[in-house]
């Protein structure tokens, strides 16, 4: 018997936020206490598409994180009508966060396409 894929989705941080963070917690992200969710975005191309659109002017150093969903312990739902734009209502469990890379971005700042 085959098991399912993992529910693998993104979240885009400062990279100076993420070396800060403890690591034996769970991650708090500032978006959790502002709004009381934490997002996260579906999909590679996406995820750059999100950046680039909020992040773009904030010349920054930022890390992608590979988040299994299925490994939160907080509940989370995808609210949006595209359907890829998952919210997590809670601090994600650091067993669930599976690979954090560097946001490649181009000389201008733009962010650009990343290894899933």
């Amino acid at each position: 018997m085959t098991e399912p894929a993992p529910r693998l989705t993104y979240h885009l941080t400062p990279r100076a936020w993420w070396d800060a963070a403890d690591p034996g917690a769970p991650l708090r992200a500032p978006s959790l206490d502002a709004e009381g969710f934490i997002h996260c975005t579906d999909g590679a191309a996406e995820m750059v598409a999100t950046a680039n659109r909020h992040y773009a002017s904030d010349p920054g150093e930022f890390v992608i994180l590979t988040v299994d969903l299925d490994r939160i312990s907080s509940v989370w739902r995808v609210e949006d009508p595209a359907g890829i734009y998952p919210h997590v209502f809670g601090p994600i469990d650091r067993a669930a966060i599976v690979r954090v890379v560097p946001a490649p971005r181009d000389a201008a700042g733009v962010f650009l396409a990343f290894e899933p």
